[in-house]
Formats: structure tokens, sequence, C-alpha cells
């Protein structure tokens, strides 16, 4: 019996060929790069992931769970670092036990490697670049010049996908579209203090809002922290800064003193960091459809998104699970597995959802970048907070993201930009929210969800 292909041993590969060997389905999974386990993974492109409920549940499934929270950071909240060097902590959530996790990209696929090759029927294939996709036949052509025949090409080889490129060049009604932010990002790095000891507070994502650009900063398990700049790749009129700008090391190390001066002094590597690592692009990737034939389009294939809601990891393990739960009700119903008609029904449920959280992830680089450092939303956050305290039933937007793996993202844009309208109205005015009360504002919040 032909094996299912696997285009792809990122992350969501990985989880995939762990959760279909359970099933007993054999696999082979096709990397372009070398084995991560054995090379040097490129520095300066591993923007620290933030785990939190929907890839943990999916996690869960495969019993991965407890292992990769082993080392995790918790991060309880948003610190915000303002240009005075004074901070404030925005919590994620007003209840106990929820909170993002800060986790390592490189250390989640390895461990998700090693435990899918414990499966006899898995197998990788490393430094094999998918060059062609042939749909009628289900087959895969590699660099290498081999072949391989499947019962499903399954194809998680990331935003620039060469399966997706192969079926647009193949498929006339494939519709692929790209937007980026005029945005780049790059990666920098605070060491850890004296005996592995954190620097800055452990427990916290860091904020440094500017407007125009901001750097965030995302705890380690060795108490270092890896920081992200984004800033504007080239100078916006009216502006001063931009990536193009900040082209030696006097005008860097000005750029960091007048913007990040707390932060400065804490990156006795940053010029270093700054020219060796390279500046990523940031964009949005919407394709439809998802499925052609036996061949399915999953994770940053089908739908890659900007990094500013922490959910492009959560969401393509969302996909694995809700694939997952689709492979398994057909198992119920008849001994043979149609992939051609799960590709179908996966493709309907889960495009209006990932939809919804990629229009939320490009909305949260302007609320993080701006938002932040407004008195108005920081007063609205406090008030989601004390209600989440207060009413067990209520979830702030953020929160139905990050926290609620039972309710699909497109619910939670629904209804969290409608509670957002509203709050924000309140918290408008500082009076507002001791003028009407807690169980005023709640019910009005009930009141639009009736």
């Amino acid at each position: 019996m032909s094996k299912i292909t696997i285009i792809g041993a990122g992350l969501a590969g990985s989880l995939l060929a762990i959760d279909l060997a359970k099933r007993g389905i054999a696999v082979d999974v096709f990397e372009a790069r070398g084995d991560m386990r054995t090379e040097a993974v490129d520095a300066g492109r591993s923007i620290n992931l933030a785990l939190s409920d929907r890839g943990i549940a999916a996690l869960r499934e495969v019993g991965m769970d407890e292992y990769m929270l082993a080392e995790a950071v918790p991060m309880t909240g948003r610190m915000i670092h303002d240009a005075a060097g004074g901070t404030k902590l925005l919590p994620y959530s007003g209840r106990t036990g929820e909170y993002i996790n800060s986790i390592s990209r490189g250390g989640l696929n390895i461990a998700l490697i090693n435990e899918a090759e414990k499966y006899d029927g898995v197998t990788f294939h490393f430094n094999e670049r998918c060059t062609d996709v042939n749909i009628d036949a289900c087959q895969a052509t590699f660099s290498s010049g081999s072949s391989v025949d499947a019962q499903a090409i399954i194809a998680t080889d990331g935003a620039g996908s060469a399966v997706r490129r192969s079926l647009d060049l193949r498929f006339d009604d494939l519709i692929s579209t790209s937007v980026f932010l005029d945005h780049g990002y790059k990666e920098l790095h605070i060491p850890p203090a004296s005996g592995n000891s954190f620097q800055l507070e452990k427990n916290a994502l860091h904020i440094w809002p500017r407007h125009q650009f901001m750097m965030i900063a995302l705890p380690n398990f060795d108490g270092s922290f890896t920081c992200t700049l984004f800033l504007a790749k080239e100078r916006p009129t009216g502006e001063l800064s931009s990536f193009a700008a900040l082209s030696d090391h006097t005008s860097v190390t000005q750029f960091f003193a007048r913007e990040f001066p707390d932060a400065l002094e804490l990156m006795p590597t940053l010029v270093e960091d700054f020219f060796t690592n390279p500046t990523g692009d940031l964009g949005t990737m919407k394709c439809w459809p998802w499925s052609v034939g036996n061949i399915l389009l999953l994770g940053d294939a089908a739908h890659a998104m900007v990094p500013f809601y922490g959910q492009g990891m959560n969401c393509a393990f969302e996909d694995v699970r809700v694939l997952s739960e689709l492979i398994d009700m057909q198992s119920e119903a008849t001994a043979q597995i149609d992939w051609r008609s799960i590709f179908t029904e996966f493709s309907s449920i889960r495009k209006p959802n990932t939809d919804a959280i990629q229009d939320m992830a490009q909305d949260n680089f302007y609320e993080m970048r701006d938002a932040t450092a407004d008195p108005v939303f920081q007063r609205k956050r406090e008030l989601e907070t004390k209600l989440e305290q207060t009413f067990p039933d209520y979830f702030s937007k953020y929160s139905m993201v990050t926290f609620r793996e039972d309710l699909p993202y497109a619910v939670a844009k629904e209804r969290g930009n409608a509670q957002d309208k509203l709050l924000m109205d309140i918290c408008s005015d500082p009076e507002n929210v001791g003028h009407l009360g807690l169980d005023k504002i709640i019910a009005l919040i009930r009141n639009l969800h009736a």
C-alpha cells in the first residue's frame, strides 16, 4: 500500500506524522533542508513561539503536551516599556491559570521529529526539495530526481510552499494572494545574567511600543530573551527610523539609546546581532482551494500569517487536530479512508477560521505597536481583567482566541470585535467605569451576544 507523503518536516509536518502514525498510517516526510538535529540552524529567523491552548490541545492528542511545557516559560501578560523607562504589566487574563508559554521553535521541532521516528511507519527524508507535483497521479518529484507515488500528499512546507506553487502553475482555479507589511523584523538577543538568571521580568512578553515601530522580547528557558525589532524597511515620509537608515554601528547604537535605553544596557552583542542577522519579511498569504484531488495544503502552506497574535503555530497545530478528528469520524463509518472527501471537508471547516485569525493577527500589529501605549486601551485591558475575575462567563477577544480552543476563530473575531468597540467607548472617559459599575457593563456585553 502506498504511504501518505508529507512535504515539510517543520512543526506542523512533524506533528502530523506522529498523529497519522498513531493511527497505523505509514508516512514518508520529505524536507528541503538538512536534519536540524545534526546541522546548525540559520540564526535570526527563529522568532520565539507562544504556545497557547489550541496548540497544547493538539500536542495533548499525541501525548506531547506535558513534555513540551516542561521546557517552556509561562508568560502571564504584556510588560509595556514606555519611552521614559517605566513599565506596566497588562495581564492576558483575569482568571487564574490562563497564560501563554514561550517555547523554543527548534527545541519543539526536534522533539516532534524524535517522537515521530519512534514509529516504524514513519520515515524522514532530508535534503529533498519538492520540485513538482502531479495532481492526477498524486506524485511528488524532488530535487534529487526521485519521484514518489502516494495515496495522498499533504503539504506542510510553509509560506513559500513548493507544492502550492506547483498547484498554482497546473491548476487554473487556484487563487493565491500575499500581502506584505512595509515593516520587516530582525532578531536580537538579551543574554542571561550570572547563574542563568533573567535580566527582565521572567513571566512576561515584553513590548516597547513606539507607534511606528516596536520591539518585543520573549523569555527563554536558559535565562536569555529573544528580542525582535519590528521596523519599516524604508524610511516613511516624516519618520527618522527604518532598517535602511540604520546602516552603521553609530546609527544603530544611537537609535537604541534614544528609543530603547533600558534594553540597550542589557544587549552587549546588539551591533553584532543587528548586522549578522537578516531582516525578515512580514506577510499574510491566503489561497483557495486548499485541496486538489488527493493533495492538501495545511498550516502556513495554506494560510501564512504575521506573528502578532502568536497563533501561527497554534493555528497549524489546530489544523492537525481538526484533520485528525475528520479521519476518526470517517474511520468509524468505513474501513477505507477517502482522502479527497476528508480534504474537502477539512478545507471548508478551516478556511473561515484561518481567514479570521489572519485578519486579527494583522490588526494586532497595530494594537501592539500603538494601542498598548494608549491610556484608553490600558484602561480597557484593566477593565477586561476585572470582568474576567468577576464573571466566569466573560472572555475578552484575546482570551477567546488564546484560551478557548473550543471556540472557532471566526466566532472569537465576531464576538471580540463587538466587545472591543463597546469597551473602548466606555473607557474613553475615565469616569465611565466607576459610574456604570461592573454589573451594568457585563449586562451590556451579554446583550451584544443575545
